[in-house]
């Protein structure tokens, strides 16, 4: 009877975190759909680009692991699997830029006739919205299925080709259109990639303590690779850009040319890419627990970074946005690692 209600009272202390976090998440979901101010509008959507790379990462990655199997997506499953099933609150905080559609996006009040055609043929409110519960809908049926551990290589193949296919629409609808004069084929696969590397540092932070050397280091290599993959794709795109020597490109180029934006990429260059390739590189540090933990670190820091680069610029207001999305992003942070800390115990138990 002791240890029934010792059980008992644990399951209740591990509710009390998710609760507060559904508090917390919900509460910041009806305040920035509420607010009508462009700023919070504007912030987040950054701070919901830079956030939901970790859930839709990890949901990516454990359809991957489906496919190839491996004992890197066993050993992190305790992380991945939490993570992944976040994938629906994805679809709840994206309500608020659903909301603020008007306000976000130029194309929306676009002047020109090439950009009203444009605009009403697939820019338009209705296919936006159509595409982006298309999108999220998906992720959270995929996402949940998989953190629940039922995995099958099939699903999880068919899960690949729709989120290759979702990405490719929904990263231009969400942030390259903010620009709607700017044109980057690769943009979908950097902001895809940028998700998996986001995802794998997250596993490399909080899963690093239990993970032996073999694991650590496979998990440090593809956290290489998929970091060789966000900076080959933008440097591509900005030779590709140079050379062709075009207004458009250059204009949103020259928006991020600035000391302050200039100083910002690189440093998301150096601390984010440059630091965390050292480390990686060698077969020491992908070993080492501290030294897998601070290269994910980084890179999460350099994530970070690399989306305000892309998207701030596009803004006028762009102090108050980057202000109040690193306090949207604090909060979306928190809120999701709370319900996921009630969910890291039962998921440590599920085993593919």
């Amino acid at each position: 009877m002791t240890a029934h209600a010792s059980a008992f009272r644990l399951q209740n202390l591990r509710r009390w975190p998710a609760v507060c976090g559904i508090l917390l998440l919900g509460g910041a979901v009806i305040a920035a759909a509420a607010w009508q101010g462009p700023a919070l509008s504007r912030a987040w959507l950054v701070a919901f680009g830079v956030w939901s790379c970790v859930p839709v990462g990890s949901m990516m990655l454990l359809l991957i692991h489906s496919l190839t199997g491996g004992r890197w997506g066993e050993e992190s499953a305790t992380i991945l699997r939490p993570s992944a099933a976040l994938t629906s609150v994805v679809a709840i905080a994206f309500l608020p830029i659903l909301v603020n559609f008007g306000q976000l996006y130029p194309r929306a009040h676009a002047a020109s006739s090439l950009a009203q055609d444009v605009a009403q043929r697939y820019l338009n409110g209705q296919g936006y919205a159509f595409r982006a519960a298309l999108a999220l809908c998906g992720w959270w049926i995929l996402g949940t299925t998989f953190a629940l551990g039922k995995m099958r290589p099939l699903l999880a193949g068919l899960g690949l080709a729709f989120y290759g296919a979702m990405i490719s629409l929904v990263a231009v609808d969400w942030y390259l259109s903010l620009e709607p004069r700017y044109v980057a084929s690769a943009f979908p696969a950097t902001i895809a990639i940028q998700q998996l590397a986001a995802a794998l540092a997250f596993v490399a932070v909080f899963a690093a303590p239990s993970l032996d050397e073999s694991v650590a280091s496979d998990i440090g290599a593809l956290l290489l690779a998929a970091l060789l993959g966000v900076v080959y794709l933008e440097f591509m795109t900005y030779l590709v850009a140079w050379y062709g020597d075009l207004p458009d490109k250059a204009a949103w180029y020259l928006k991020r040319s600035s000391f302050v934006w200039t100083a910002i990429i690189v440093l998301a260059f150096v601390l984010g890419a440059v630091l965390p390739f050292c480390i990686l590189l060698l077969r020491k540090g992908r070993r080492s627990r501290h030294g897998l933990q601070s290269a994910g670190a980084l890179v999460l820091f350099g994530s970070t970074l690399h989306f305000d680069w892309l998207l701030v610029p596009a803004f006028e207001d762009q102090v108050n946005v980057v202000v109040v999305g690193t306090g949207a992003l604090a909060i979306l942070s928190v809120g999701s690692m709370l319900v996921g800390s009630a969910l890291i115990p039962e998921a440590s138990h599920v085993r593919s």
